[in-house]
């Protein structure tokens, strides 16, 4: 017999170190799926209960792809933190203001002391600095009010018995993901040496309301849930198949465990999880094959599971917008590596993102060199064209191989190494190239990290690798990156004023993300990361 499960509105709907707006986003959506059984109390009766409850507040939604104005993503800012997109200088025909509002992305693209700092220097938006934070944290809500519940359910019946473990297993999944998300934006890369006290994020697993400050754990804290969700999701979703891949499975769980463990530095665990994956989803989309589908679709071979929105594609979708595809990234792309045209397109000097289907029929009017083709073709933004995959949360086979041949270069397997690389780079370069990387030691090290911004552009990893390759205990690896930053008359206006040149150098205090201010202010003694002025160059244009 299952036991009917009794958990108060207030339970689920307060965690006191996010903003009180998590009060009424989550007491509205757990209420009104509950509502059928009390006005004023929310039963949960069976694990069917906790499904519908993961899938409507525990899962990050499917969003149309936005542009920077308009973007309900809350980690739409991960392309522009990175190397990946500076500033296009030759946008014109008033978009780039008035179109893009460029400004909201200010903060995080210059890794300014605040990230909600606008480009005046005067103000900030703290709804889009508290943002992410608060909507992981919700999220994060959910998850432990879903898995508390699951373990006052019983039952002798096998269907049951394994609902309640599969709910558990998702449970754990999503918080574990949402809180190595939070940790790599807000914390210290994973340091061995120093994990143990470094800040990480602060900790809530409990389904309770706690009137309490809440304090930052440390990094090694927050790395210890992540993995210890992981390993009992694993367990969990062992042999229990999801309807679609919007649901995580055994094997998402093991790419991500994959993935940590990389991060963390245990190479032997994180090709022994990739190896997994790999096992059980070698699919790779041979880029050669004109048929194939796009690698960010929801029918692509590699996609293992994908949740959430999508704006990398919208922000570069034609020569008229803000920003562009670094030059510095298109030239890792060799004349004969498929992805220099398949992954994004080229527009003379400009560079778009062309990960996801192309839909020909809207596009009807406009040949591939036109400017106009692919913002047609890829987007047409007018008529909200849905993107069913996320281009940040979208887990595909790929990385699996990525992060078996990194972690095997690391452990002294060179020719391992080597072996998983060239599987990979042979679906992604023209028939009867030669794909083969033939290096060994430090310079394979290299190299497989090159590949890994080639084959991952885009897609949410480049933040995260730069700030762990520079903590590598066996290659240490550190970067300067340089983004520029135009000013124009008015918004509606193509007349440029002023070009401000933004660097973040290795070590610096911009590597990680301020906790938003309202945060602070409520958790009274929590610690901010190091903050500082970020100076630039001007030049007069």
């Amino acid at each position: 017999m299952i036991t009917h499960t009794y958990i108060m509105r207030a339970r689920k709907s307060v965690l006191r170190l996010t903003l009180m707006s998590a009060v009424a986003l989550l007491s509205m959506s757990c209420s009104s799926f509950l509502e059928e059984y009390s006005q004023d109390t929310d039963y949960v009766r069976s694990w069917e209960d906790l499904n519908e409850l993961l899938i409507g507040s525990a899962y990050q939604p499917v969003f149309a792809a936005d542009n920077v104005a308009t973007v309900s993503d809350n980690q739409y800012f991960l392309h522009f933190l990175s190397d990946e997109l500076d500033e296009y200088p030759k946008s014109y025909d008033n978009y780039s203001m008035a179109y893009d509002d460029k400004e909201r992305v200010f903060g995080y693209f210059t890794w300014q002391a605040r990230s909600a700092q606008n480009d005046t220097y005067t103000g900030y938006n703290a709804d889009n600095e508290s943002k992410c934070w608060t909507e992981y944290y919700q999220r994060i809500n959910v998850a432990n009010n879903v898995i508390y519940s699951a373990s006052q359910l019983s039952s002798s019946d096998e269907t049951a018995a394994q609902g309640i473990r599969k709910v558990d297993g998702e449970a754990r999944f999503l918080r574990a993901y949402y809180y190595f998300m939070l940790v790599n934006l807000y914390g210290k890369a994973y340091d061995p040496s120093t994990a143990a006290s470094d800040l990480g994020v602060p900790i809530k697993t409990s389904a309770e309301v706690e009137d309490k400050k809440f304090q930052r754990n440390t990094v090694q804290e927050n790395y210890d849930l992540i993995v210890s969700d992981l390993l009992q999701a694993e367990k969990d979703l062992d042999g229990i198949s999801q309807p679609s891949r919007y649901r995580a499975d055994v094997t998402t769980v093991r790419l991500l465990l994959s993935r940590v463990y990389l991060y963390m530095q245990n190479w032997q665990q994180a090709a022994d999880y990739a190896q997994k994956v790999i096992s059980a989803h070698p699919a790779l989309i041979n880029l050669n094959a004109s048929t194939a589908p796009a690698v960010i679709s929801e029918s692509s071979a590699e996609m293992i599971f994908s949740m959430g929105s999508n704006n990398a594609m919208e922000c570069t979708a034609n020569i008229y917008k803000s920003f562009t595809i670094s030059d510095k990234i298109y030239k890792l792309y060799a004349a004969d590596d498929l992805r220099r045209t398949k992954y994004m397109w080229t527009n003379g000097d400009f560079h778009g993102y062309t990960k996801f289907p192309i839909n020909t029929a809207s596009a009807e009017g406009h040949e591939p060199t036109d400017a106009d083709y692919y913002f047609y073709a890829w987007y047409y933004a007018w008529s909200k064209q849905t993107n069913e995959v996320s281009d940040k949360n979208f887990f595909r086979s790929s990385e699996a191989y990525l992060n078996l041949a990194e972690a095997e270069a690391y452990l002294g397997n060179d020719a391992e190494a080597r072996n998983q690389i060239n599987h990979l780079r042979q679906y992604r370069y023209d028939t009867g190239s030669d794909y083969t990387l033939k290096s060994s030691g430090e310079q394979l090290i290299k190299d497989i990290r090159d590949e890994r911004e080639r084959e991952l552009v885009m897609e949410g990893h480049r933040w995260f690798d730069l700030r762990r390759y520079a903590v590598n205990t066996v290659l240490p690896q550190k970067t300067e990156i340089v983004h520029h930053y135009y000013y124009y008359v008015g918004r509606d206006s193509n007349e440029k004023t002023s070009l401000h040149t933004f660097t973040l150098p290795p070590d610096d205090w911009g590597w990680t993300l301020n906790i938003p201010q309202s945060v602070l202010d409520f958790n009274t003694g929590m610690q901010n990361n190091q903050r500082g002025e970020r100076s630039y160059q001007t030049t007069n244009l």
